[in-house]
C-alpha cells in the first residue's frame, strides 16, 4: 500500500513541479512538430528577458499532451500551429508575471512553505484515493504520508519547488484583486436571478406576418443615410480566390463495412467463450466502452436504447449501430424504465490499408504540387478541383473546415499561381493553388441598396408592429382581457415557463428584454410592448415562484467564492492583457524555428 502511494505521489510531484517530458526525439532526430531536436537557445524576449527555447518546449509539450489526450486522432498540422501560438502566449505570460513579482518583491517565507505543505497539499493529492476516507481528503492521511520515512529528500525538494511557485503567484493575485468584493446584496441579486422563476402568457406580434410590405415605402435618400452611418456592415476583409484539392478523411462505406464484421467477431468471440472484459483491450475497440450504469431511454440513441430494452438480462446483443460506430450491447439488469448494460463500441474509422491509401495519396499530390498546377496534379490522381474563397477573418473550406494554416499560406507566403504543401485539419487534408488577390475594402453603395432597403422597410415593419403593440397595451390596461383582444385580432395567446431570467424560453427567446419583462410585472398585470429578437411581445405574469432565502442562507458561502472566483480570473486576465500591451515583446519564433535543419548544425550548438 505504502510503495503504490509512493509511486503514485511521486508521478503526482514531477506533474505538480512542472517537470515536463523531455523532447520526444525519434531516431531522424525530429521531434513531433517535424523540428530538430537541438537545444536552439533564444526564441524571443519580454522587457529584454530571453524567452528559451527549452522553456517554450516544455510549455508546448504539456498543451500538446492534453490535447491529444483529449481526442482519439492524432494532433493535426493546423492544431499544432494553434498549440504553438498558445505555448507563446502562456510563456510571455509567466515571464510578465516573473517580472512583476520581482518588481513588487514578493517573495515566500520558511513559515509559509511549512504551513502550505502541511495544511493545503497540491490539487493531485486531494484527489488522490490513497489519502482519501469515503471519498473524501483526509488531511490526516496526507500529513502521516508526509511525516514517513518513504517521503525522500528529492520528493520534499520538489513539494517545495511547487509552493516556491504557487505561493507567491497566490499572492500576487490577491493584490491585483485585493479590492474586488461580492456584497450580501450582489449575492442576493445573482442567487435570485439564478432562482426566481415565473411562468407568462403573452401576445407575439410577428412584423414580418402583420405588416405588409406594400405599406412600407423606403426612399433613396433613407438607404444613402442607412449606408453612411453603418460603414462597419459593408466593409470587405482582404480576401483570396483559391483552387482546392480535399482528401476527407471520413471513413468509406468499405471500412464500415470492415468496422460491422469486426464487432461481429467480438460478438462471436464472447458467445464462443472468451471473456467480455478481455474484448475490451482488442483493436479496434473505442474510449467509452465497458460499464454504462443504469441509463434510461433518453440517454442513448433511438437504436441503442430499442436494443437495450427489449433484451432479455444476460444475453448479448447482435452488433447494433449508432452514429457512433457498431456497438455489442450486454444487459445485466432491467427495471421499468432504465437498464443496466455494458458495452464494446467499434467506432467509424478508417482500416490500417484504408489509412495508408489515404496518406499516400496525400504524399502523391504534396510531391506533384511541388512542379506543376494543382489542377494537373489532381488530374494525375483522378482527384476534384473546387474553387472557393477566404476571407482574412473566416478562413474555412467545405470538406475541411477551419483552414488556418491554408489562410495563412495564401495572405503571407503566395504568390498567384503558387501551390501550396499538403495541410490538415480534424476533417481532411487539404490543398491550395492561390488564384486571385483582393484587398480590403467596402461594398459599394450600389452593391449594398437591396440589403439596406431590406433593413430599413424591416426595421420599419418592426416599428408598426410596436405601434399595434401600443395600442394593444392601452386597451388592456383599460380593461379588455388579453384573451378577448386575441380573438379579435387573429392572435393566439401562448404560455411559457416556469423559467428563470437566464433561462431560454421556448418562443422568446434567451437574455433579452422580453424574457426579463416578466419579472417586473405583479400576476395578472401585463408589460408594455416590449421589442426583443425582431419581434414584439406583449407579457402578462401568470405565477410567481420566489427565490427561496433560506436556501439563499446555506448556498451564500459557496456562491461567494464562485462569484469572487470569477472576478478574480477576469481581473487576471485583463491584467496580464494590461502587461503585454506595454511590454516590449519580441517574437523571433519564424527566424528560429523554421531554420533549415543543416543550417541550424552549421550555426548552433548541439546541447546535450
Amino acid at each position: 500500500m505504502m510503495r503504490q502511494m509512493r509511486n503514485n505521489t511521486k508521478w503526482i510531484m514531477l506533474v505538480t513541479a512542472f517537470a515536463f517530458v523531455g523532447l520526444m526525439v525519434f531516431q531522424w532526430g525530429m521531434d513531433i512538430t517535424g523540428r530538430s531536436g537541438l537545444s536552439i537557445g533564444e526564441i524571443g524576449s519580454v522587457n529584454g528577458t530571453p524567452v528559451m527555447y527549452d522553456s517554450f518546449n516544455q510549455t508546448y509539450r504539456s498543451i500538446f499532451d492534453q490535447t491529444q489526450a483529449s481526442q482519439e486522432d492524432p494532433v493535426t498540422s493546423q492544431q499544432i500551429a494553434d498549440i504553438e501560438d498558445a505555448a507563446w502566449d502562456e510563456v510571455v505570460n509567466q515571464v510578465l508575471i516573473r517580472q512583476e513579482l520581482t518588481r513588487r518583491g514578493i517573495v515566500v517565507t520558511n513559515e509559509e512553505l511549512l504551513n502550505a505543505a502541511r495544511f493545503s497539499p497540491p490539487p493531485e493529492f486531494q484527489v488522490n484515493p490513497a489519502f482519501q476516507t469515503d471519498g473524501v481528503f483526509d488531511i490526516q492521511k496526507y500529513q502521516t504520508f508526509l511525516a514517513s520515512p518513504t517521503v525522500d529528500d528529492l520528493m520534499l525538494l520538489q513539494l517545495e519547488a511547487y509552493y516556491r511557485d504557487v505561493i507567491p503567484r497566490s499572492k500576487l493575485l490577491r493584490q491585483v484583486s485585493a479590492d474586488l468584493y461580492v456584497t450580501d446584496a450582489a449575492l442576493w441579486d445573482e442567487y435570485r436571478d439564478r432562482n426566481e422563476r415565473i411562468s407568462v402568457r403573452y401576445l407575439a406580434l410577428n412584423p414580418a406576418q402583420r405588416v405588409d410590405d406594400a405599406t412600407i415605402s423606403v426612399t433613396p435618400e433613407e438607404i444613402r443615410d442607412y449606408y453612411e452611418d453603418h460603414e462597419d456592415e459593408f466593409a470587405l476583409p482582404a480576401q483570396v480566390t483559391v483552387r482546392a484539392v480535399i482528401l476527407d478523411k471520413t471513413p468509406t462505406p468499405e471500412d464500415t463495412l470492415a468496422m460491422a464484421d469486426i464487432a461481429a467477431e467480438l460478438r462471436q468471440e464472447i458467445l464462443d467463450g472468451s471473456e467480455f472484459d478481455d474484448m475490451l483491450l482488442r483493436p479496434g475497440v473505442g474510449v467509452g466502452s465497458g460499464e454504462l450504469g443504469w441509463f434510461t431511454r433518453e440517454r442513448w440513441p433511438v437504436e441503442f436504447s430499442d436494443a437495450a430494452f427489449s433484451t432479455p438480462p444476460g444475453e448479448l446483443t447482435a452488433p447494433i449501430r449508432t452514429s457512433f460506430g457498431y456497438h455489442l450491447i450486454e444487459v445485466q439488469d432491467q427495471a421499468e424504465d432504465s437498464v443496466q448494460a455494458r458495452h464494446i463500441l467499434v467506432p467509424f474509422a478508417r482500416s490500417e490499408e484504408s489509412e495508408l491509401d489515404l496518406l499516400t495519396m496525400a504524399d502523391s499530390l504534396e510531391a506533384l504540387g511541388e512542379s506543376r498546377p494543382l489542377s494537373d496534379a489532381a488530374l494525375a490522381l483522378n482527384l476534384a478541383v473546387e474553387t472557393t474563397y477566404l476571407s482574412s477573418d473566416f478562413a474555412f473550406v467545405a470538406g475541411a473546415g477551419q483552414v488556418g494554416e491554408g489562410s495563412d499560406w495564401a495572405f503571407e507566403e503566395a504568390l498567384v499561381g503558387d501551390v501550396s504543401p499538403v495541410y490538415e485539419t480534424r476533417q481532411a487534408f487539404y490543398m491550395l493553388e492561390l488564384v486571385e488577390i483582393r484587398e480590403e475594402g467596402a461594398i459599394s453603395l450600389a452593391d449594398a441598396t437591396t440589403s439596406i432597403e431590406q433593413s430599413v422597410r424591416g426595421e420599419k415593419k418592426v416599428q408598426e408592429a410596436k405601434g399595434e403593440g401600443d395600442e394593444i397595451v392601452a386597451q388592456l390596461r383599460a380593461g379588455e382581457t388579453l384573451d378577448g383582444i386575441a380573438e379579435a385580432k387573429g392572435l393566439e395567446v401562448q404560455t411559457a415557463g416556469p423559467y428563470a431570467r437566464m433561462d431560454f424560453v421556448p418562443g422568446i427567446g434567451r437574455l433579452n428584454a422580453a424574457v426579463g419583462a416578466g419579472f417586473g410585472l405583479n400576476i395578472g398585470e401585463v408589460s408594455a410592448a416590449v421589442e426583443a429578437d425582431n419581434n414584439i411581445f406583449i407579457i402578462e405574469l401568470a405565477e410567481y415562484f420566489g427565490a427561496d432565502s433560506t436556501a439563499f442562507d446555506v448556498d451564500r458561502l459557496v456562491l461567494r467564492d464562485q462569484l469572487l472566483g470569477a472576478a478574480q480570473q477576469t481581473r487576471l486576465q485583463d491584467w496580464l492583457q494590461g502587461l503585454r500591451e506595454v511590454a516590449r515583446i519580441i517574437d523571433r519564433r519564424d527566424e528560429v524555428l523554421n531554420v533549415d535543419p543543416a543550417d541550424a548544425q552549421q550555426q548552433l550548438p548541439l546541447v546535450f
